[in-house]
């Protein structure tokens, strides 16, 4: 049978296997939802649902038309997650515990539907492990080499154009001020972002797997270059202004800036790309 005639035949199981999922999960989704507004580095968190949603919607035709051959191994994949879970909610692992849900996802897709169904969906599935929070441990091992390169860079940079500058780790230090530079300007919070909607847009723009992968790996250079600019401009301000540059209403609207100007590179990077043969 089809894929449609199966979500009528078995839509009783299917209703019991929402209710098992909203069950297990009816604390832990809403907590991380919970952490996608509290959390500035997370909030990209609020629109991963709705990208995988419309993946999904793009494949509709293919989907009604795919043959239902429930696969038997997709029950280890369940049981798997229902393990993870089980492991991550004694231990207090946030990022397995919630992860948990893409597997458990993955795997009843396996056993009910088939191989077949599982890679249409493959990567709308995939693509919601972007809506879960990494563990800060990782997070913050991956900002603080971030903000020293970012720092030298940046020193270096405003050196060079005659600006008086001294740095102290990731302190800059100007006659009349001194500020840091903060996991807000270490490129990893708009990393985070930028990541999730680069792979959204290599999907929608490119159909070559190779410039799909270049569109990808360009945002980490995309996301510490914007934001050694925004330490750049900040310092240069800082000299008229002083701390006020560094701080308040600037700080946020730079950083809006800054986002919406990777996301204009990435997009020029796709135009080039889909020029060239």
């Amino acid at each position: 049978m089809t894929f449609m005639v199966a979500l009528k035949t078995y839509r009783l199981q299917l209703l019991l296997v929402i209710i098992f999922l909203v069950g297990l999960y009816y604390t832990i989704v809403p907590d991380m939802v919970l952490q996608w507004y509290q959390d500035d580095n997370y909030s990209h968190g609020f629109i991963v649902p709705l990208i995988s949603g419309w993946f999904l919607y793009n494949r509709r035709e293919e989907l009604k038309k795919a043959l239902v051959q429930p696969w038997g191994p997709g029950l280890l994949v369940i049981i798997f997650g229902l393990i993870q879970l089980t492991a991550a909610w004694l231990g207090t692992e946030y990022f397995t515990m919630r992860s948990s849900l893409v597997v458990l996802l993955a795997g009843i897709t396996l056993y009910l539907f088939g191989k077949g169904v599982f890679k249409i969906a493959l990567l709308p599935l995939a693509y919601l492990l972007f809506m879960v929070p990494i563990p800060y441990i990782i997070y913050d091992a991956a900002a603080f080499p971030l903000k020293l390169f970012i720092t030298k860079v940046s020193v270096w940079c405003l050196k060079l154009l005659g600006v008086v500058v001294w740095r102290e780790g990731n302190i800059l230090m100007f006659p009349n001020v001194t500020f840091e530079v903060a996991d807000a300007c270490s490129g990893t919070r708009s990393l985070m972002s930028l990541l999730a909607l680069g792979v959204a847009y290599a999907v929608i723009s490119q159909t070559s797997n190779l410039k799909r992968w270049i569109i990808v790996l360009a945002t980490v250079p995309i996301a510490i270059f914007t934001n050694a600019l925004r330490v750049i401009a900040t310092g240069i301000l800082a000299q008229w202004w002083g701390a006020a540059a560094a701080k308040g209403f600037f700080h946020e609207f730079a950083g809006m800036v800054v986002f919406v100007l990777a996301m204009v590179l990435l997009v020029l990077l796709g135009t080039v790309l889909n020029r060239v043969r």
